[in-house]
């Protein structure tokens, strides 16, 4: 399966054994909890999806790479203890807690969140003092005398042994133990998570038309030969920093990620065209409408490769004015919430007291507000739970509430109606600037298809358009919320195409 559908079999398995009955206790007895076993090519994202497992059904996560535990660590150290049995005193062998599971208590303890993820990853690299504890472990949760939090499920990850000489193979009496699921490298799926976390545009064009490129473990005559999912996060990373930077992106760098000789010549040589075409397309003229009628031309002549990145680029743009846009207005949704709390505590409470304390009131309650959202993030940030988005939202929040704290404290409005008003007046100027720049947005989005639609007409192109809006979580939201009618005119004209397509294969089917 690919990663995607990993991802859907492991949150609906955490989902299941945390379900409880009415008595509190869970579904499925903690025995029968087979730990799951994601087995599957290095770099494609194992780590990745159970941080997103966790974020999004809201428990915690511990990961450990199982590599360099030894059995003392892993296990605990063992001391000696005195107990007496029947009048006879022993001297006893116990161990310390294990530091796996006393960082599953630790992360409880500083996040207040009581139910989690302990993934292990590399577990089938255990050394071989240890590996006979991992059966007792999977089936158990126990590392030497120290038992695994219950409501804490366990993830474990590995690679196959052609990709590690480390990996010693489990028998059948360890498998049996654990859920196992096999993961394989998928450019579309890995492309959905690419847009989303905002992967360099040109690596993600690049990939579009070499897919093949994307993931390539090979043994040559010079070793080992290797492209992997992770080795192209990491070098977007690099790319987008380096050009805020003005520095180079060339082969060194590039092959410092790419370990295949070939695909780092034609990356490379590709992000140089790649930077032609964005300057000389001037990209911005295209999305306000400026653009002149030599730039279409010149699309309109171009190779299909040509276009395909010219297309890349704008949406690329487009696309990340959207989810700003949409960050933008899923912060002031959660923020107007809290701004009515607010209100509604401040009223209960402060009905008939001075103007002074009317101020103060406001002002206590928003300094609680503040010192509320705060220590709500860093409780997810213990938890590893909060994503990016999240934290930007929070921290946007927090943002506003300061800048409010300080207006009241140096203007002092004269009771509690005044107060508001100057909150409500910020909170407004911020809803006015989101709209305003809604409206930009759709006004750019129009412009690209006419473009579009100028420079390649009824061209595959289009419905690339088409396809990659519908794809990308952001625009997709974004046209659903505001509408786009010249998406929904391209939209309904290729459902009509591809009904007419079905309708032929259906004719041919019947052989009339």
């Amino acid at each position: 399966m690919n990663i995607k559908q990993a991802k859907e079999h492991i949150r609906n398995s955490v989902k299941l054994y945390l379900k409880k009955d009415e008595y509190g206790e869970y579904r499925i007895p903690v025995v029968r909890q087979r730990p799951i076993f994601l087995l599957g090519s290095p770099g494609i994202g194992k780590t990745a999806i159970m941080e997103q497992v966790a974020q999004e059904l809201g428990i915690a996560l511990v990961s450990y790479s199982m590599t360099h535990h030894t059995r003392q660590s892993a296990l605990g150290l063992p001391f000696i203890t005195h107990k007496c049995y029947k009048g006879m005193e022993y001297d006893i062998s116990e161990y310390t807690m294990s530091e796996i599971i006393a960082s599953v208590y630790e992360v409880m303890e500083h996040s207040g969140i009581e139910e989690g993820i302990l993934f292990l990853d590399e577990i089938n690299c255990v050394s071989e003092t240890l590996a006979p504890s991992m059966l007792q472990f999977l089936q158990y949760k126990v590392f030497g005398r120290h038992r695994v939090p219950d409501g804490w499920v366990i993830v474990t990850a590995g690679n196959p042994p052609e990709y590690n000489k480390s990996v010693r193979e489990f028998d059948v009496v360890t498998m049996d133990r654990m859920k196992l699921v096999e993961v394989e490298a998928d450019y579309a799926t890995w492309k959905e998570y690419a847009l989303k976390q905002g992967i360099h545009n040109a690596v993600v064009t690049y990939l579009d038309m070499k897919k093949n490129d994307f993931y390539r473990v090979e043994t040559n005559v010079g070793g080992k030969s290797y492209v992997t999912a992770r080795g192209w996060e990491d070098l977007s990373a690099t790319m987008l920093l380096s050009e805020e930077e003005g520095l180079a992106v060339d082969e060194t760098l590039v092959a410092q990620y790419l370990h295949n000789e070939k695909i780092v010549k034609e990356f490379t040589a590709y992000y140089e065209l790649y930077n032609k075409y964005k300057k000389d397309y001037k990209i911005e003229e295209i999305l306000e409408g400026t653009n002149s009628a030599q730039v279409v031309e010149r699309a309109r002549i171009a190779k299909f490769d040509e276009r395909l990145s010219l297309l890349g680029m704008l949406l690329d743009r487009l696309e990340s004015e959207m989810k700003e846009n949409l960050e933008k207005s899923d912060y002031l949704t959660d923020l107007m919430q809290l701004l009515k709390a607010v209100r509604t505590l401040c009223e209960k409470e402060g009905t008939d007291g001075s103007a002074a304390d009317a101020g103060a009131l406001v002002l206590g309650q928003i300094r609680n507000q503040t010192a509320n959202r705060q220590k709500r993030m860093e409780s997810m940030t213990n938890a590893g739970t909060l994503s990016g988005e999240d934290k930007r939202k929070h921290r946007a929040v927090i943002r506003f509430l300061e800048a409010m704290e300080k207006k009241l404290r140096l203007d002092k409005p004269e009771d509690m109606a005044s107060a508001f008003i100057m909150i409500k007046s910020a909170f407004d100027a911020e809803v006015s600037g989101m709209k305003a720049e809604n409206g930009r947005i759709q006004e750019r989005l129009h412009n690209l298809f006419v473009f579009s639609e100028t420079a390649f007409m009824d061209g595959n192109e289009v419905l690339v358009l088409v396809t990659e809006l519908t794809v990308n979580a952001y625009s997709a939201r974004f046209i659903g919320l505001y509408g786009s009618a010249d998406y929904q005119r391209h939209n309904e004209e290729l459902m009509l195409h591809e009904r007419q397509d079905d309708i032929m294969k259906e004719i041919e089917a019947l052989e009339l």
